[in-house]
C-alpha cells in the first residue's frame, strides 16, 4: 500500500504510527476479514464500480459529525433539513457526539424510515450499488484511544481497491478497504440508511423492515406510513402485518374503501386470521354492510383461543346493535 493511500489520514489528523500499523492490513486477514472475504466472493448482482455524485455534502463543525451525516441522508431523500437542525434531536452535549439510538430516531420526524444494515460489507456495497448512502460508525482513534466519526459512504471503485465518503470535510474521500474495514469493525460494523418512505433498501429484510415502518408510523405522517406500508406489499404482498397496517392507516385517513381493499387482499392469503376478518368486519359495517360483516365477525369469534376475542366480541356487539337499529 503506497503513500497515497494514507493521505486520507493525515488529513484526518491521525499519526505517523498508525499509519505504519495500517501498512500491513492488506497481509493480515484477521484484521480485516471482511474485505479478505471480498477477494473470494463478491456480492451476488453487485457491480464493482458504484457512485452517487450527487449525495449532497455538509461539512462536519467540531464533534458533529452526527448531524453533518444525517443531513446528508435526509436531504439526499427529499428532507429539506441543515446540521444545524438537526442538533437537538440527535447532538449531546455532555458527550460530545451523538448516539446510534438517536441517528436512528431522527429521521422519523420527517417521515423518512431509518433502517440498521446487517454488520457487513455485503448488505452496505449493495446499498451504495442501489444508489443509497449509507451513514457508517468508524472508530479513527489512535492505539488504545477512540475517537468516533460518522461518515457517508457513497460510492466505491473495487479493483481500486477504494470506497468513496462524505466525512469531515472532505467531500469525497477516497479510502482504501483495509484502512475503512479496521475502522469501521470497532463499531461492530454499525451502518444505517435513511430513505423515502416508498423506497425500501436493497438489503432489507422482511421481519426487520416492517419493524422499521413501524418505528417511523409512531411519530411520522399517516400518509408517509401508507407510502411505506404499499411499497412493503409490493416486495412480500402475504405479510399480513403490513396489511394490518396499511389498512389501519387507510382508515384513519377516513378512506374506508382503501382500508376494505388491503383488507380483502389479506383475507385471500390469511383467511382464517382473527385480526383480519375482525378489521374487515368493522370496515364493513361502518360502510354500511352490516350482513357481510356479521358474517365475517361470526368466523372470527370460532377460533378458538384466540388473543383476540375481546375485540371480536366488542366488533360483534356493534355490528348486531347497528343491523337491530337499521330494521
Amino acid at each position: 500500500m503506497g503513500l497515497n493511500s494514507f493521505v486520507w489520514y493525515r488529513r484526518a489528523r491521525l499519526t505517523a504510527g498508525v499509519l505504519l500499523l495500517f501498512a500491513g492490513l492488506s497481509g493480515c486477514a484477521s484484521l480485516v476479514p471482511q474485505t479478505m472475504g471480498l477477494r473470494a466472493t463478491w456480492p451476488a448482482d453487485v457491480a464493482v464500480k458504484a457512485e452517487n455524485t450527487e449525495v449532497p455534502f455538509f461539512a462536519q463543525k467540531e464533534y458533529q459529525c452526527g448531524p453533518a451525516a444525517l443531513a446528508t441522508t435526509l436531504v439526499n431523500a427529499g428532507a429539506p433539513v441543515t446540521p444545524d437542525e438537526l442538533l437537538k434531536l440527535v447532538y449531546l452535549p455532555g458527550r460530545q457526539g451523538s448516539l446510534q439510538i438517536e441517528m436512528l430516531a431522527a429521521p422519523r420526524h420527517y417521515s423518512i424510515i431509518s433502517y440498521q444494515l446487517a454488520s457487513s460489507f455485503d448488505a452496505l456495497l449493495q446499498e451504495v450499488a442501489a444508489g443509497n448512502p449509507v451513514i457508517v460508525l468508524q472508530d479513527i482513534g489512535l492505539g488504545p484511544f477512540t475517537d468516533w466519526h460518522y461518515a457517508v459512504v457513497v460510492g466505491f471503485d473495487y479493483p481500486a481497491g477504494e470506497l468513496y465518503l462524505r466525512s469531515g470535510e472532505t467531500r469525497r474521500l477516497a479510502i482504501p478497504f483495509t484502512i475503512f474495514e479496521y475502522t469501521w469493525k470497532r463499531s461492530n460494523y454499525w451502518a444505517m440508511v435513511a430513505l423515502p418512505p416508498g423506497r425500501i433498501p436493497a438489503s432489507a429484510g422482511e421481519a426487520d423492515y416492517l419493524a422499521a415502518i413501524s418505528a417511523m408510523e409512531s411519530v411520522g405522517k399517516p400518509a408517509a406510513a401508507v407510502l411505506a406500508y404499499s411499497a412493503f406489499l409490493l416486495r412480500w404482498p402475504g405479510n399480513v402485518g403490513a396489511s394490518i397496517g396499511l389498512a389501519n392507516r387507510h382508515y384513519a385517513l377516513g378512506a374506508l374503501a382503501d382500508a376494505e381493499a388491503a383488507l380483502q387482499r389479506a383475507a385471500e392469503h390469511h383467511p382464517e386470521s382473527v385480526p383480519v376478518l375482525n378489521n374487515l368486519a368493522q370496515v364493513l359495517s361502518d360502510i354500511g354492510r352490516n350482513k357481510e360483516a356479521l358474517a365475517l365477525v361470526e368466523r372470527a369469534a370460532q377460533v378458538e383461543g384466540s388473543p383476540f376475542a375481546g375485540a371480536v366480541g366488542e366488533t360483534r356487539a356493534l355490528v348486531l346493535q347497528r343491523m337491530g337499529k337499521n330494521r
